[in-house]
């Protein structure tokens, strides 16, 4: 059965829908990172993350209710779980925009990364997690892992995410991407490079090069079918889309530092983030990672062992086996070597 969310039309929700809140449908992830790339680039960082910080909103008490015996040891890097929700609401349920009172766990979450900054702050990696993975929810038995964030919020999913991964989660964001749009066309757009020519929600996409403006990349993304790999391939497009937004931030960068303001700016619009990251930390981040570059970041899947179903519910089984070895690879700093070894499991420079 087609989801709701997979038959979005930028505009068209069954209302009108105020441009600014367009994209929040969508999900990419690792803006938290994007953040620590300007912060880092532009200068100033002091400044600059009191300024963007206040408008980050926080997500208190993400880490209430897990027993801290049951959590993985830290490995001395910097581990952030992303989601994004697959609400249709028209207003906003994460970022500075949100009402204060929303309810952080009241949505499925959509697509789900694990970004971790490996301890020399000079490479890091973004392994998505399908989520329609058949996991184990702590109290709530097998169920599909993006369940885990609307039964018991946050906590619960990062718990989920730790005993499925063993890798311990030290920061959390959610994205619902109202900005999305906005903030591929304040940095001028994005290019990509796509495999065969397709379309979604009225837009083409030719093979080869693409230069995509807000409305196009979000069409990009959101794309699942006529995809030789249904949601695995629009992980990858979301990585994809998320790794050349990375690349436009350091071309601005390194020649005009001051045209990121306004990303910058839109970014405490779009993502929430944990409490236990105050705008000092933000700082110290900016200033551990400043040599971070996204050349030096590994895009990788969760190895899939099938497709199958449960009940009524199009479900996806890891290759338990093959994820040992990718665990293992983040928690001892050594992606770029498991995906040497396994590279149908990273992103291309082409993906579908």
């Amino acid at each position: 059965m087609r989801d709701r969310a997979d038959e979005f039309v930028p505009g068209m929700s069954g209302g009108a829908v105020p441009p600014k809140r367009r994209g929040r449908r969508v999900l990419v992830g690792l803006l938290v990172v994007v953040l620590v790339l300007i912060l880092a680039a532009a200068g100033a960082v002091f400044a600059l993350t009191q300024s963007i910080g206040n408008d980050i909103s926080r997500i208190p008490d993400a880490f209430r209710n897990i027993p801290a015996a049951d959590r993985p040891a830290t490995f001395g890097g910097t581990t952030f779980l992303l989601v994004g929700t697959d609400t249709r609401a028209t207003e906003a349920t994460t970022g500075s925009d949100a009402p204060a009172d929303v309810d952080a766990g009241s949505q499925r979450s959509d697509v789900i990364m694990l970004a971790t900054v490996q301890p020399d702050g000079t490479t890091g990696s973004v392994v998505s997690i399908p989520r329609d993975s058949w996991v184990d929810i702590p109290g709530r038995g097998m169920n599909k892992i993006n369940a885990a964030y609307a039964f018991g919020g946050p906590s619960l999913l990062i718990e989920t995410v730790e005993g499925l991964t063993g890798v311990r989660v030290d920061h959390f964001g959610v994205i619902d991407f109202a900005g999305f749009q906005t903030l591929v066309d304040s940095v001028g757009g994005i290019d990509v490079n796509v495999a065969e020519a397709t379309s979604n929600a009225g837009v083409d996409f030719a093979a080869g090069d693409n230069h995509l403006d807000g409305a196009q990349a979000l069409a990009y993304v959101r794309q699942r079918y006529d995809l030789p790999n249904g949601d695995i391939d629009r992980a990858k497009r979301q990585q994809n889309a998320l790794r050349a937004l990375l690349n436009r931030v350091q071309q601005q960068a390194s020649t005009n530092p001051l045209a990121l303001y306004d990303l910058s700016q839109n970014v405490g619009d779009t993502v929430s983030i944990d409490d236990t990251l105050s705008n000092t930390g933000l700082a110290s981040l900016a200033v551990q990672y400043r040599d971070l570059r996204s050349s030096s970041v590994s895009f990788v899947t969760t190895p899939v062992a099938g497709l199958g179903r449960k009940g009524v519910q199009s479900v996806v089984y890891l290759d338990e086996g093959k994820a040992k070895g990718l665990w293992g690879a983040i928690r001892n700093g050594s992606v770029a070597q498991y995906v040497d070894a396994n590279p149908s499991q990273a992103l291309g420079d082409i993906p579908s």
